[in-house]
């Protein structure tokens, strides 16, 4: 053999390797819509290969899946009943509606109608006066009095420019509304987002108890008018694995219709196989290869879930019998480990990847996360993120809102039942819980 060509082939060779090595390691990371697109391509691309329609399986009904393919007309006709009985009216013809019964000017229904076409997801308007005046060709007044009927309409608060201007709207069309909201919204909008109520309070001479019924008043406004029109279909998880009982015992499931089935189209291989022309059968050579890559690919990414899933059921085998709050502390390097693979291969493996329990259905990466220490009677033990949060959450949970616990008491607290924390690790994980400071906790009833 020609040295140069034996050369040339151990390079196209090992070209060849590389990019389906990388092709490989990005099916496994994958999610299962991701693998199914990623499919359906290769499908077009490749006369070879045949896909089922069988995926898309019903799962846990908090996150129920809808088939794709639906087995009967009566099925199909029924998803599009419901649809359409689900849908409302858009909030630009909601308020079209409205003007249509008013009689209005021609320069008034047109800055009108540019600012509706300047209404964000939230209703609110993201175009000055002064701009809209100069695009619709009308007078400043006139736009600024379109913007008074705007704002006039339904919902309430439609139209604002601000958060501040979406709540004072809606008080001023509310005869149950505090006497002082609009006056507390108006001239102390900070101060009263940041909870200096005391301050409030003393600047318009009312007792701090009054600032209370206030802020307890604007938590039943619509900070965002628009949300009810927003009608998008819901976006369905398909679980990769599933946990559930049979005979007694939690077993773990690979879900195989989450992505379609992928086979080779033999009467079209036979054809092919048959032409003598030496580039036909280059062509059905490459392609059989690629089938054959692309259907080991798929058999390893179901392992490697597979391998993790279990590990998951073992470490993890409280959380499947009882609920969240009792998760162990686990990482991705020591299930690397025990699977004998790289941490990022476990990584990648996770990624947008679903597990459907008795509880729900959870992402993989959920299940990982790092030990605290804690003290027990029996020794030294560890405590995953997830219970110190389930901890702090209820402590807040049962605390006097009249005198909420400071983060160090909630340290000390938790210091007693054997937790090992730091005050700043509780105002981290207090946050990541979306849950304030002890002084904008605090309330203030008669």
């Amino acid at each position: 053999m020609d040295i140069q060509v034996g050369l040339w082939q151990k390079q196209s060779m090992k070209l060849a390797m590389t990019q389906d090595l990388k092709q490989a390691i990005e099916m496994l990371q994958f999610s299962s819509q991701e693998l199914t697109s990623f499919l359906e391509e290769k499908a077009e691309e490749n006369p070879l290969i045949e896909l089922s329609n069988t995926h898309m399986k019903l799962v846990d009904s908090r996150f129920s899946s809808m088939n794709k393919k639906k087995k009967s007309k009566d099925n199909q006709d029924k998803l599009w009943i419901e649809q359409i009985a689900d849908r409302t009216d858009s909030l630009e013809d909601h308020l079209f509606m409205q003007l249509d019964l008013k009689t209005l000017p021609q320069n008034m229904a047109k800055i009108i109608h540019l600012y509706i076409h300047h209404l964000d997801e939230n209703g609110y308007l993201n175009i000055s006066v002064e701009t809209a005046a100069k695009q619709a060709k009308v007078s400043t007044e006139e736009a600024q009095e379109g913007l008074e009927i705007l704002q006039m309409l339904d919902p309430a608060g439609i139209g604002a420019r601000s958060l501040q201007e979406c709540l004072l709207i809606q008080i001023s069309r509310d005869a149950k509304a505090p006497a002082i909201a609009s006056e507390v919204i108006e001239h102390h909008f900070l101060e009263f987002a940041d909870k200096k109520w005391k301050h409030i309070a003393k600047a318009i001479n009312v007792p701090i108890q009054d600032i209370q019924k206030v802020s307890d008043y604007i938590q039943t406004l619509n900070p965002r008018p628009a949300a009810p029109f927003i009608n998008d279909l819901p976006q369905y998880i398909t679980p990769d694995l599933m946990v559930k009982y049979h005979n007694g015992e939690l077993e773990l499931y690979l879900v195989e219709h989450a992505v379609p089935r992928i086979g080779l189209n033999e009467d079209y291989t036979s054809m092919m196989s048959a032409s003598q022309d030496e580039q036909v059968s280059q062509f059905l050579k490459e392609k059989v290869q690629e089938y054959r890559w692309i259907q080991k690919s798929i058999q390893s990414r179901k392992e490697t879930l597979l391998k993790i899933g279990n590990i998951l059921l073992e470490k993890q085998h409280d959380f499947f019998l009882y609920g969240k709050g009792q998760l162990k502390p686990l990482t991705m390097k020591e299930v690397s480990e025990m699977i004998d693979m790289h941490e990022s291969t476990v990584s990648r493996a996770v990624r947008e990847k679903y597990i459907q329990t008795p509880f729900g259905t959870f992402p993989l990466k959920s299940f990982f996360s790092n030990a605290l220490p804690i003290h027990t009677e029996t020794g030294e033990d560890s405590a995953s993120s997830t219970q110190i949060k389930t901890a702090i959450s209820d402590l807040i949970a049962k605390e006097d809102k009249k005198k909420p616990l400071s983060d160090q008491a909630i340290v000390n607290l938790l210091n007693q039942e054997g937790y090992a924390i730091s005050r700043r690790t509780v105002a981290k994980y207090r946050e990541q819980l979306n849950i304030p400071s002890s002084a904008k906790r605090k309330r203030y009833d008669d």
